[in-house]
């Protein structure tokens, strides 16, 4: 377990990075799930060269978000082209509920990644509802991050990257350091 913890941290440290278009302005922040920014996506691409691990990692997961989305399918390119499953996991979707961090319907998901491989079948019809389960409040945020952990810990899988957002991975790593941003 120790060995999980410490690995999933790592990589959890390396993709929290990138810029999206929300990130450039707060009028952004109405703008419904924000795609990368260009500058953001060739962060992702510096990302790519200078990740060690590549060869190592076995899984992949995201936010069902579509800057996350992005930032995994080429930040983590290599992964992908050798055949590493890639999941979309909505228990690690964003932690607020502005039109930013709101992700889009399931049906405008598929259209806009259903020939990219993601695999996008955890992900039910409500989870953008930001309602119930999906809430953007305390008890809804830790509740799906101790389901998230959950899952992560039950794959065979030793090296695992997830990519999320800064607000989320406090919740997920149980690390508050640098956490007055988001309060």
């Amino acid at each position: 377990m120790l060995r999980w913890a410490l690995t999933f941290a790592s990589t959890l440290r390396h993709t929290d990075i990138l810029e999206a278009v929300h990130n450039l302005t707060i009028a952004n922040h109405t703008m419904p799930d924000p795609p990368l920014t260009p500058h953001g996506e060739q962060q992702c691409r510096d990302l790519c060269d200078r990740f060690p691990f590549h060869s190592s990692i076995g899984l992949l997961v995201s936010s069902p978000l579509r800057r996350t989305i992005q930032t995994t399918l080429l930040a983590f390119e290599p992964e992908i082209s050798r055949g590493v499953r890639y999941f979309a996991l909505p228990e690690v979707q964003e932690t607020s509920d502005l039109p930013c961090d709101t992700g889009s319907n399931l049906s405008v998901l598929r259209q806009d990644f259903g020939d990219r491989p993601v695999d996008l079948s955890l992900i039910p019809d409500d989870w953008d509802s930001k309602k119930g389960k999906w809430a953007a409040d305390h008890v809804a945020v830790e509740a799906r991050c101790r389901e998230a952990r959950n899952w992560l810990k039950s794959r065979e899988e030793d090296h695992i990257v997830v990519v999320s957002h800064g607000g989320l991975l406090h919740y997920l790593t149980d690390d508050w350091t640098g956490s007055g941003k988001f309060q």
